[in-house]
């Protein structure tokens, strides 16, 4: 049995909810005299190491940024390589079950091809009642279009007389974004020496600490995580409050 990690601070001090966007498989692999998508290759292999660690000290909630929707612009084989590993990794996961991770597709499921919007669907299905840690993958996702869905659906409601627009509150809309389930983002992470959050979880990182770092995605393990956290745990948290 592989030897459990100890949490890098008390659990009480621990983020409930961590999101990462996963940036910069490209220039890692441009470094190193290959093509991007080898650097994608390196960066899944990272989110599946990263991911156990989560697990194993106590992390409840983690998000990755794995697809934008403004993603699809990019080169054909580039899309076509991502794709392809989305569909390894979600093959894969049948293989961690011993994880005990419910995983939560964030995003538009329509976008996908027939096989792989069916993996999403079964892998959300099979893992539903795990509770030891919720992933959520997002992908072909953006935070506006999330939003405006919500607000749309709310306005349709409205508009067939089943939702008052005085009952719409900050809580209903929450309810209506594709974290439904899940509770606000605690701490921000983006490695690889952006500092910017890329239309990803607006409205859930209302009150996120926020983490950036020039590791680059596919050397970021589980030492910069923990980085991260201490980092977390350090700042005084105020919500708007003195």
């Amino acid at each position: 049995m592989a030897k459990k990690h100890e949490p890098p601070v008390p659990q009480d001090m621990m983020p409930k909810h961590i999101a990462i966007i996963m940036d910069g498989n490209g220039r890692w692999a441009k470094k190193r005299g290959m093509p991007r998508t080898y650097g994608h290759v390196q960066g899944a292999l990272a989110f599946r190491k990263l991911l156990r660690y989560a697990n194993d000290i106590g992390i409840k909630y983690i998000s990755f940024y794995a697809f934008s929707t403004e993603n699809w612009k990019r080169p054909d084989d580039e899309v076509h390589a991502l794709m392809d590993l989305m569909r390894k990794y979600l093959k894969e996961a049948y293989d961690h079950f011993d994880l005990r991770t419910r995983f939560v597709l964030l995003g538009d499921e329509d976008g996908f091809e027939p096989d792989l919007r069916k993996q999403f669907i079964d892998i959300q299905k099979d893992t539903d009642d795990f509770e030891k840690m919720t992933a959520g993958i997002a992908a072909n996702y953006g935070s506006r279009h999330e939003l405006t869905c919500a607000f749309r659906k709310l306005a349709e409601q409205v508009q067939r007389g089943e939702l008052a627009p005085e009952d719409i509150t900050e809580d209903l809309i929450s309810q209506n974004l594709y974290t439904k389930d899940m509770p606000d983002v605690d701490l921000m992470i983006r490695p690889g020496g952006e500092q910017r959050i890329s239309n990803f979880l607006l409205w859930q990182c209302a009150y996120a600490e926020f983490y950036f770092c020039d590791t680059l995605w596919p050397d970021f393990d589980s030492k910069e995580l923990d980085k991260a956290i201490v980092e977390f745990a350090r700042r005084t948290r105020r919500f708007g409050g003195l």
